[in-house]
């Protein structure tokens, strides 16, 4: 289909945006054309592959595009992915997402679209494939290499909870964000004399509330690697309060966080094309409940919450200096495996370093925080100390 040079990369961003995903499109491409190879951008992730029709005269406009230095690089300044994105899981897709010209050959109520993918991606000449994404995009991607293909895999995500990496593209805007966002919104939990109360990412790992809160935004976090006991949280969030000169208290909690004795809380009860229902209302949730029990520890008294869900405001905007400079890196680390002919791999931050590691890391595992490594279970935020030979943020799957 396509007027081969070297050969052809194809590029795709899965799931949640992140500052980031443009420096990335932009390293890759503008490198594999110096190198003498096309790139076709997969537009919407996995979904553009998905809904390929394979007609030299369908209209396919909306699935890909092949990518320029000038394209790239005006969007590589800037957030998000201008290729967009999707949560399209090839491997289980459902009857209703189906495209129509498959409809009569795939009818289950989950079916494995990858015979498809494989014959569409032979179909645009695309010989090998760097997908862009966090675990669940990247699990598919470990299923195309065992099917054959050749995939090298960059992580994204702002939970920084892919396996195999200290860093994930994301990451540290979204920290710098959060910070700057409780720095902004104190001013009215101190003017009111409030506990603060902010909801952010972070499904299975607290990497988001509890890097922030280490560089000081929060008194406390509670984080999903360790189930908090109300009461408890509220009695130190009260002390907080009493010794801020301006009698407030902040704190962090994670979407994903859980009570003692309690599972996840949910937005509700629908799921995404990998099975995750919609988590949110944990911040809500402890609110209540900390005005409702606040009185036990401030002398009879209640005291109010400010309460408020950060959400997209810290994955949204351009991408700051590490987000800018590490997804350099990893787009052109991924063309150097290419251009020695390696693949199955997944390029890495790994102990100050870049690297790559095998890319069903990402399955063989899952990346949390290690509690007693780096978290203060009577206290509910992280520990101050050992930091000697720790990587730049501190945290890593590593126990």
């Amino acid at each position: 289909m396509v007027n081969k040079k070297k050969g052809v990369i194809g590029i795709l961003t899965g799931g949640g945006d992140v500052p980031g995903l443009n420096p990335a499109i932009r390293a890759v491409t503008i490198r594999a054309l110096r190198e003498g190879y096309q790139v076709v951008g997969i537009r919407r992730g996995w979904g553009g592959l998905v809904d390929i029709i394979r007609d030299k005269n369908a209209d396919n406009s909306n699935n890909y595009q092949f990518l320029t230095e000038e394209i790239v690089n005006r969007a590589g300044r800037t957030g998000g992915t201008f290729l967009h994105t999707s949560r399209t899981k090839p491997s289980s897709v459902k009857k209703s997402s189906v495209p129509a010209h498959l409809k009569d050959a795939y009818s289950e109520e989950k079916n494995d679209l990858t015979p498809e993918i494989l014959k569409n991606l032979d179909f645009l000449g695309v010989d090998s494939l760097i997908p862009i994404g966090g675990d669940d995009t990247l699990s598919y991607g470990v299923r195309l290499y065992q099917e054959g293909f050749k995939v090298i895999a960059i992580p994204k995500t702002m939970d920084n909870d892919v396996p195999g990496t200290d860093y994930c593209i994301g990451f540290s805007t979204c920290v710098t964000r959060t910070i700057s966002l409780t720095n902004s919104l104190r001013t009215i939990a101190g003017s009111h004399e409030r506990i603060l109360v902010l909801e952010v990412f972070g499904r299975y790992a607290g990497y988001t509330a509890m890097l922030p809160t280490m560089a000081g935004a929060a008194n406390r976090c509670v984080i999903p690697e360790f189930k908090f006991n109300i009461e408890h949280l509220t009695e130190l969030l009260i002390k907080d309060r009493r010794a801020n000169p301006s009698n407030y208290s902040v704190l962090l909690i994670s979407e994903g966080a859980m009570y003692e004795g309690g599972e996840m809380v949910f937005a509700d009860r629908t799921t995404d094309a990998y099975g995750h229902a919609k988590l949110g209302g944990i911040g809500d949730l402890v609110s209540s409940q900390i005005k409702e029990i606040s009185p036990k520890f401030n002398d009879g008294k209640a005291v109010d919450v400010v309460n408020q869900k950060l959400g997209y405001m810290v994955r949204g905007g351009d991408p700051d200096a590490v987000d800018s400079i590490a997804p350099m890196a990893f787009g052109n680390l991924a063309l150097d495996l290419l251009l020695k002919g390696i693949h199955g791999r997944l390029v890495v931050l790994k102990n100050g370093r870049y690297d790559n590691v095998p890319l069903d890391v990402v399955t063989a595992t899952k990346k949390v925080i290690s509690v007693p490594q780096f978290y203060d279970t009577e206290r509910y935020r992280p520990i101050y100390e050992n930091f000697e030979m720790k990587p730049l943020f501190i945290m890593t799957s590593e126990l």
